[in-house]
């Protein structure tokens, strides 16, 4: 029998395979990548520290508070009147001075407190109902999610900023005034406030961020889409909670 040719051994023989490229995994491109490619992000951030994107977003939402600054003092100042119409209080013009400023040194402190808190409450919550769908997400994970599930809501202070340009300040007479949702076109001096609490959380960004969350969950709980879909809902509705607690005591 003959031995094959050396050109033929070299034919025969399979070529070296290619080094496979590192996926991208700055930060940046992970802020980006989640308008598109949520899954991809969240695989690949897992078992990251969720502090670096944390930080990052609670700067910029705090930034974008105080460029909308002046869109924030209408709504404030009417839900605060609200507020105490429905209390029965009746306040001095003095009175009534000193609750604003107070107002507003609360809703600067807010601004960078709430954001991240309210990132890592809704980690917490997601981690804690993605376990009665068995879900197999580690609590460092599930604020990752929570985190970049919150990108949306940077979209949304941009487009809160660009109504501005449009809207008058007098409308601006409830804090659903400028959401992209159902919530926007209902009066809240005569919607009964359980139900603008409701309607008001069905505005796209806050189901943005539920959608992200189902998907994140499904992604690092290693669970059907259907049920992190089912335990996204639960926490949505946990969220409504504050605002229903409110909405009780008018």
């Amino acid at each position: 029998m003959t031995e094959p040719s050396t050109s033929e051994r070299n034919h025969d023989a399979s070529p070296p395979s290619a080094p496979a490229k590192p996926e991208k995994s700055s930060l940046l491109d992970d802020f980006m990548d989640i308008f598109y490619a949520p899954s991809k992000v969240f695989a690949r951030r897992e078992n990251a520290s969720f502090w670096p994107p944390l930080l990052i977003l609670a700067v910029l939402g705090a930034l974008i508070f105080f460029a909308n600054r002046d869109l924030m003092e209408p709504i404030m100042e009417a839900e605060m009147e609200r507020s105490m119409a429905a209390s029965g209080q009746q306040l001095t013009p003095e009175q009534m001075q000193a609750a604003r400023s107070f107002t507003s040194v609360i809703a600067v402190v807010s601004a960078f407190v709430i954001p991240p808190l309210a990132m890592l409450l809704v980690g917490v919550v997601l981690w804690l109902v993605g376990k009665f769908f068995d879900a197999r997400q580690t609590l460092n994970a599930a604020i990752v999610v929570a985190v970049f599930s919150f990108v949306p809501r940077v979209v949304e202070g941009i487009i809160s900023r660009v109504q501005g340009l449009f809207v008058d300040p007098a409308s601006l007479d409830s804090r659903f005034s400028l959401s992209i949702g159902p919530g926007r076109f209902l009066d809240p001096d005569t919607v009964s406030p359980i139900l603008l609490a409701i309607v008001g959380r069905l505005d796209v960004f806050t189901i943005w961020v539920t959608v992200l969350l189902a998907i994140g969950l499904a992604v690092t709980g290693k669970i059907s889409r259907g049920k992190a879909a089912i335990a996204a809902a639960i926490v949505w509705l946990v969220g409504a909670l504050p605002t229903l607690a409110g909405a009780l005591r008018q």
